[in-house]
Order: structure tokens, then C-alpha cells, then sequence
């Protein structure tokens, strides 16, 4: 067994315990449960049940209900009788945080309740504190005199627990003792589990939750780990990533972050947080989860017998420095125009170039595409300083001056013909063949090489991870671009969605970049058909090919694995019965003004349980403190208190300039 999962060339679920959740049976192999979370006020009876229905009729198999005080805790009675009189069986699921008698009163009710360790019992003050051993040793005890008459009711009631740790609520103890690590999210949950153990009780679900998909991915494994090392069992996790936000960006950093994980197989449920109505949330959900049904579960691809980095912490592959692409550069993104007939200066708008003829200028954007593949086509114009095009081999032979132009090579072109780039050689190699390592060690020492590695495999993530890994093994330090195809527009021969293709192309490169893995990415697909859409009222601009999907989801795959940041980024609570403004009216409204602000994180929160834990690593937060009140910080510090809704956008953008985050939002022109 690896580290932390079966197999990373062969999908294979962990095994877990199992849990029973209602009449809802959770690991051991069952399915993988989806769920979601309501985002009515708890005391609303009617709006709750009807916001469940829709949820559990669009898919949900556990519905969560947030119960921030004792009276939500006791309209949940309410809440479960109306649904059952109306025929929904569907578990419910306290979400809890600051109140253990809320708990309490929801776990003789419901079916299952959340709690998280780092504000369940401890009031966070965001202060370091220096414990002896003795000083950490009465804090545990303290935890569990007052956690332990929460599990004597779920172990009378029958009911389900999830110990659900978030990366920005830790508390002080842990912060002071483990630093913001996935370690200390893991010491977090495991705390309150050897508690529950010591107890006999074991109907309890675990999740490690971060609005960073990289600290997400590596606190899971870590404590599949430590779980196994301490217990030699493992218990079901409920897969997540807090705070992904909405439209596209929501999605492809969910994807990246529960996806990487379920195809190591593990996960036993997952919930996808979009700052959007709930049901939304589902289909996501299933497109996740259909990805892994009815896997081949053989293998082809031979085992990794020992791993050539570590899969704890975010360590990028060593490759050589060329110009613009390896090293210490951060990714490049190819734009392929292959399959379009001609190209015109128009075309590049689409990829971030706009051509301005009555200055003769190109305006570029912060998410413009590096390289430019024509295959064989030479461009009738001169293109922007900072986009180099590739072509075929063969057309590259053909030009009169081959230094515009970077040659693509099929593997077997570049070993046996004489004519190549003094500088740069791109070449094409299939992990999934059988040669492709030895393919790559006849480029071992050639300075100009650049792979770029795609899969013809059907699960092409285990086989170019294993090819990559093979290139750690024997030392090849070539500059590797992950290459991305959507295999072609239709699934089993049904039109494969907006959602769908988000999923696929995130999950595939998402995973190997969270590992380190890449230098750039080239992202192929013609899905014309699928791509004229919307996505939370944002259309893309429709070209031949669908250029700006694919070079806008690329960007935001870099963006959402911290490897390139080339723009804003919002973490965005996904709304509950707590929010206490129009979260996705607020998110738009912010997005707006703020979208030009490169590498500036900004957090929006809708009320002071997600904030300002929560926003974990955000530069500045918008957060609800009251009906119509905001209150703004930079970093976890508060900057204004009780500011009133209607001025707090502009409010906050007098903070950023405060503090030399603002510009104004000017096009870059050459």
C-alpha cells in the first residue's frame, strides 16, 4: 500500500468504516454519498423544507441545516417532521460551531451533526500561547469533560458525527503548537477523535477542509495516515473545499481539490461549496462522482514501488531553466489553434490579446496565453513580444526563418532527423506507450527539450503521473507541459456539459500540479457545441474553437493550485441560514470593482462564524456582523466595524487603497 491510498496507478477505493447515517450507509465501499447544505434562516420552517425538497429531488442524499444556537437546534424538530410528513426520508445534519448545547439538543433530532474541533469548545483570540507538556495535557482533559456528553446522546440516539476541521478556524492551541499546517488540522480532528474512541463510539466522519485545494489535498492524506498509523483502521471522509466560490472558479477548484483525492480512491461523500443556491451544488456533485463508477479496476499500468517526492507538502519537480519555461518560471499556458482553418489578430482576443490598428498596439491581458500552437500554419501577421508560436515539424522545416517559430516534434521526428531549434524543442509523447521512458532518456542531457506529456491511456492522469514519476526516477530534468484533451465533445454519446469539462480538464492537470508536477499546460478540445452557455451570468465570448473557455480555465487551474496567480482571487462562503446579506449579489457586486487587483485575495463571508477564521490566508475580508452591518479586515485584523451595507464595497475598496493594494484598472499595452 502506498502512503496514503492503495494505489496510484490503479483505482481502488480505501477501505473505511462504516457509518450509519439514518438508513444512510456511509463508507465500506458504499457508494459515494452526495450532499449539500441549506442557505435559509433555520427558523423558517417553510422556507427550509422547501429549499430540502429541492435539493434531495435534484440528487442530495444528506441535506445539512446550519443550528447556530439552541432555538435552531430546536426548530430542527420542526424542520424533520415536515419533511417526513411529506414523504422525504432524507438525513439531516446539524451544522454546528461555537454552541455544545445547540449540539446537544440537534443530536436527539436529526441524523447526523457537524461539529468543528476548532471552535466547538475553544473561543479563538488569535493568540500564541507557550504550553509545557502538563499545560497541553489539562487542555485535552478539558476537551473531553465537555465533548464527551455529546457523544453519550449520539451513541443513546443512534446518532452520526462528523468532525469536520477547517484550515482558517483552528484554535490557539493548535496555531500555537502546530503552526496553519495540514498537520495542525489533522492534531485538530484527532484530538476529538481518540475522545469518541475512548468512548466506544464510532459513527463518526471525518473531513479536513481549506478554501486552498493544496493545504485541502495534503491534510486528507496526512490524516489517512495517522489514522492507520494510530488506530489501524480508517474512518469515512467527507470530502470538501471550503470557500470555492462561484461560477466556473467554484468549480474547478472543487474539482481540483475533491477530485485529486477521489481518484487515489478516497472519499466517501463530498459536498461542493458554490456561492450559489444549494441545488446547483448537486449536479457538480455528480459529475464528480460518475467519473469514478464502473472504473476498470485492472492494472495496466505497472505499480509505483516507491514514491520520488512527497505527497505531504507542495514541492515543485526540479526541471532545467530554458527561456521562459522550466525552473524556477512559473507555467506557461499554450493556446491551441490546430484545427482552425486561418487565424487573424481578432482571433487572439480570445486568449488575452486585443489588437488595437489605429495605434498599431496589442492590448494584453493579466490571463494571456503564452505560446500559440498553429500546427501547420504560419501566421500572416507579427504577434505580441510575449506569445510564441509553435508549429508541426514539418512546417517548421519549410520556413525560410525558423527562429519565429518553436518546432513540435512527433517522438519519433526528433530522433532521427539532424534539423532542430538551437533553443527550444517541443515534443509530443504519449505516457501510456510503452517506449515513452525510453523515449525520454535519449533527451536526458539535450538543454533544448521540452516534453509535452499527454495520455492516450483511459484514465490518462495514472499514466502520465507514473511517466513523470519515471522521469524523477532516472533524473530527467526536461520541462514537462501537461497536455489536457477533452476526448472529443460527447460522453458515452451524450453531449458532455459546461460542468463536465470543467470537471475532467481540472482533475487532470489540477492533480499533478498540486504535486509539483508540470510546467505548463495545453488544454485541447473541440467543444464548440458544449461551450455556449453561461455560467452565473458570466457568457463566453464564442470563437470557432471555444479559445477563451479553454485559456480562461487554464489560467484558473494555475490560479486555484497557487502555481500562477495572474488575478484576483475570492474566497466566498457558500451562504447558510447564518448569512446576513445577499451573499451572491455581495460576491458579484465586489467581483466587479475588484477583479483587476492581481494576487490580491479577498474574502467574503457571511457572517463571523466563516470569518474571520475561516478566511484563512485572505489579504482582506468583507464580512457580516450584524443585520445591514459589515465589518472589513486585512489579514485577521479588524480595520472598520459596523459599516453600513450600502457604502461597505466602496468602503472596502478605501481600505485596499489604504493599504497599497488598489490600482486602477488600466489595460497593459506593447
Amino acid at each position: 500500500m502506498q502512503s496514503y491510498c492503495n494505489s496510484l496507478t490503479r483505482y481502488s477505493r480505501l477501505k473505511t468504516l462504516e457509518v450509519k447515517i439514518g438508513d444512510l450507509l456511509l463508507g465500506n465501499f458504499n457508494p459515494i454519498r452526495i450532499q449539500t447544505m441549506t442557505t435559509t434562516d433555520t427558523m423558517d420552517t417553510l422556507a427550509t423544507v422547501e429549499q430540502s425538497i429541492r435539493c434531495i429531488e435534484a440528487g442530495a442524499e444528506l441535506v445539512r441545516i446550519t443550528a447556530p444556537s439552541k432555538k435552531e437546534a430546536e426548530n430542527l424538530l420542526n424542520i424533520k417532521n415536515e419533511l417526513r410528513r411529506r414523504g422525504y426520508t432524507t438525513p439531516l445534519v446539524a451544522d454546528i460551531h461555537f454552541t455544545p448545547n445547540a449540539a446537544e439538543i440537534a443530536a436527539r433530532i436529526v441524523e447526523k451533526v457537524r461539529i468543528n474541533p476548532g471552535n466547538y469548545i475553544d473561543k479563538k483570540k488569535f493568540e500564541h500561547i507557550e504550553y509545557t507538556d502538563v499545560d497541553y495535557t489539562e487542555e485535552i482533559e478539558r476537551i473531553r469533560q465537555r465533548f464527551t456528553p455529546l457523544i453519550k446522546i449520539c451513541k443513546e440516539y443512534g446518532t452520526a458525527m462528523r468532525i469536520g476541521t477547517n484550515h482558517g478556524s483552528l484554535s490557539d492551541r493548535i496555531m500555537s503548537r502546530y503552526g496553519d499546517t495540514p498537520i495542525g488540522m489533522v492534531e485538530s480532528a484527532m484530538e476529538f477523535l481518540r475522545v469518541a474512541r475512548d468512548e466506544d463510539y464510532h459513527n463518526i466522519v471525518l473531513s479536513m477542509k481549506s478554501s486552498n485545494p493544496q493545504v485541502m489535498v495534503q491534510a486528507y492524506r496526512l490524516l489517512i495516515v495517522q489514522m492507520e498509523q494510530e488506530f489501524g483502521v480508517c474512518y469515512p471522509l467527507h470530502l470538501g473545499v471550503t470557500e470555492a466560490g462561484d461560477g466556473e472558479d467554484g468549480r474547478i477548484k472543487s474539482a481540483i481539490g475533491i477530485g485529486t483525492l477521489l481518484e487515489d480512491g478516497i472519499g466517501d461523500t463530498i459536498r461542493v461549496s458554490l456561492t450559489e443556491d444549494p441545488e446547483f451544488e448537486i449536479p457538480v456533485c455528480k459529475d464528480l462522482v460518475k467519473r469514478y463508477e464502473n472504473r476498470d479496476k485492472s492494472e495496466p499500468i505497472p505499480p509505483i514501488e516507491k514514491l520520488p517526492y512527497s505527497p505531504f507538502e507542495y514541492k515543485r519537480r526540479v526541471s532545467r531553466t530554458l527561456t521562459g519555461l522550466g525552473g524556477t518560471h512559473v507555467p506557461v499556458v499554450v493556446a491551441d489553434f490546430e484545427k482552425d482553418a486561418s487565424v487573424s489578430r481578432e482571433d487572439l482576443t480570445s486568449i488575452g490579446y486585443s489588437y488595437d490598428a489605429a495605434s498599431d498596439k496589442w492590448n494584453i491581458a493579466d490571463a494571456a496565453a503564452d505560446y500559440i500552437y498553429t500546427g501547420d500554419k504560419v501566421l500572416e501577421f507579427d504577434l505580441p513580444g510575449t506569445l510564441q508560436p509553435i508549429c508541426d515539424y514539418k512546417t517548421w522545416l519549410s520556413l525560410d526563418d525558423r527562429t519565429n517559430y518553436i518546432p513540435l516534434f512527433q517522438d519519433w521526428e526528433y530522433d532521427t532527423d539532424e534539423d532542430r531549434s538551437d533553443t527550444l524543442n517541443i515534443i509530443l509523447i504519449d505516457a501510456a506507450a510503452q517506449e515513452a521512458r525510453l523515449v525520454a532518456e535519449r533527451f536526458k542531457d539535450d538543454a533544448t527539450v521540452v516534453l509535452c506529456c499527454k495520455s492516450t491511456h483511459p484514465y490518462p492522469l495514472l499514466s502520465v503521473r507514473r511517466f513523470i514519476m519515471e522521469l524523477e526516477k532516472q533524473d530527467i530534468r526536461c520541462p514537462v507541459i501537461l497536455g489536457v484533451d477533452s476526448h472529443g465533445a460527447t460522453i458515452n454519446g451524450q453531449t458532455r456539459t459546461i460542468d463536465e469539462a470543467l470537471i475532467h480538464f481540472s482533475t487532470e492537470a489540477g492533480a499533478l500540479l498540486l504535486d509539483g508536477m508540470g510546467d505548463g499546460i495545453w488544454i485541447t478540445g473541440h467543444a464548440s457545441k458544449i461551450m455556449n452557455t453561461r455560467i452565473s451570468g458570466r457568457t463566453y465570448l464564442q470563437t470557432r474553437n471555444n479559445h477563451q473557455f479553454l485559456n480562461n480555465t487554464a489560467f484558473s487551474i494555475l490560479q486555484a493550485t497557487r502555481t500562477r496567480i495572474s488575478r484576483t482571487e475570492y474566497i466566498s462562503c457558500p451562504s447558510c441560514g447564518r448569512t446576513l446579506f445577499d451573499l451572491q449579489e455581495t460576491t458579484a457586486r465586489i467581483r466587479a470593482v475588484t477583479h483587476h487587483l492581481k494576487g490580491v485575495k479577498i474574502a467574503i463571508m457571511g457572517c463571523i462564524v466563516n470569518g474571520p477564521g475561516e478566511m484563512a490566508d485572505a489579504d482582506f475580508g468583507y464580512v457580516g456582523s450584524g443585520p445591514g452591518k459589515i465589518t472589513l479586515y486585512k489579514g485577521k485584523e479588524i480595520m472598520k466595524r459596523g459599516v453600513d451595507s450600502a457604502v461597505a464595497v466602496d468602503e472596502l475598496i478605501d481600505l485596499l487603497k489604504e493599504h497599497g493594494a488598489w490600482i486602477e484598472p488600466l489595460a497593459v499595452t506593447i
